[in-house]
């Protein structure tokens, strides 16, 4: 059985993200959105499987890597928002696949982090990552005030833009995520996550260099899209979003930080205190809620006023 995560496309292609997972007969009765974090890591992958991919009247071959994952680039066009495809593997069911294909007029797009931005971590960041892949439950967490309605604004002002949710957490976790965003009421948008386990040089993958591949990856993907960068003050998002704006200064459309609470920031282990040594080039604001960035993002016109 296939799991299809997330997809985007763009003039000429499109990238598909999705697993492939051993499953009983009759799993497919159970989404897999109601999985809690550790269950999904009892699933077992299918390495190297053949998946068939279906676009319209085409169909490709694509290979699974050697945890099951697929993440392809395809050559194919198709019009502008959101489409469906399907993948199969050999004596499965196919499943449907949404993806969403950024208009090529589109000029602005947003990419937002997950943990301490969208929804409330309030965990030290030791233990993140294990809670993250192990006890995630969308009734766990809460959203952070306001984000969702800024990600909508932003969103619905902006047609075509297309929503990135960029964050460390392991692919195994993307149906609950995907789930939470879902059910208060963020934008739909392609999940970008990173896979679990060792690398050929260390026990665990970078997230860090994870967030910065894909952004360089987007750049390259889309060169004619300014991005929104929305993160928060105590995972290092400031750092990459510095580093990405010097490098790329006609990228970047704003970056918008959401500023911890002090139980917050202790736990995350301290914040940056950028905000008090504002970085040149591409306009920043900080603010501790959505509806606070919001305000700023209008006084810069990213967002119209008459809209809230």
């Amino acid at each position: 059985m296939v799991i299809p995560y997330s997809g985007y496309g763009g003039r000429g292609f499109i990238r598909v993200l999705g697993r492939v997972l051993l499953a009983a007969p009759d799993s497919r009765r159970r989404s897999p959105s109601t999985i809690r974090g550790w269950r999904s890591f009892t699933s077992i992958p299918v390495a190297d499987a053949v998946v068939t991919v279906r676009v319209g009247d085409r169909e490709l071959t694509v290979q699974a890597d050697r945890g099951g994952v697929v993440d392809v680039d395809l050559v194919i066009d198709l019009e502008p928002g959101i489409r469906d495809i399907t993948l199969q593997v050999e004596q499965s069911e196919p499943v449907t696949a949404r993806i969403f294909v950024v208009d090529p007029d589109a000029r602005l797009g947003i990419i937002s982090d997950i943990d301490d931005t969208v929804m409330v971590t309030a965990l030290p960041r030791p233990f993140l990552a294990a809670w993250n892949t192990f006890v995630l439950d969308v009734h766990a967490r809460r959203p952070v005030p306001g984000m969702a309605v800024l990600l909508e604004r932003l969103a619905r002002q902006h047609r075509g833009a297309p929503v990135i949710y960029l964050s460390t957490g392991a692919w195994n976790v993307a149906p609950t995520l995907d789930r939470f965003l879902r059910r208060h009421l963020y934008p739909a948008g392609t999940l970008l996550l990173t896979d679990w386990g060792p690398t050929h040089d260390r026990l665990f993958r970078s997230g860090r260099q994870h967030k910065r591949d894909s952004l360089e990856r987007l750049a390259r993907e889309f060169p004619d899209i300014k991005w929104v960068l929305i993160g928060d003050d105590g995972q290092h998002d400031e750092e990459l979003y510095r580093t990405f704006a010097a490098e790329h200064p006609d990228r970047v459309a704003a970056v918008a930080i959401r500023q911890l609470s002090t139980s917050e920031a202790v736990l995350a282990g301290g914040r940056s205190h950028l905000d008090e040594n504002r970085p040149a080039g591409a306009p920043w604001v900080w603010a501790p809620d959505g509806a606070g960035l919001a305000e700023q993002l209008v006084e810069l016109g990213v967002l119209r006023a008459d809209d809230a």
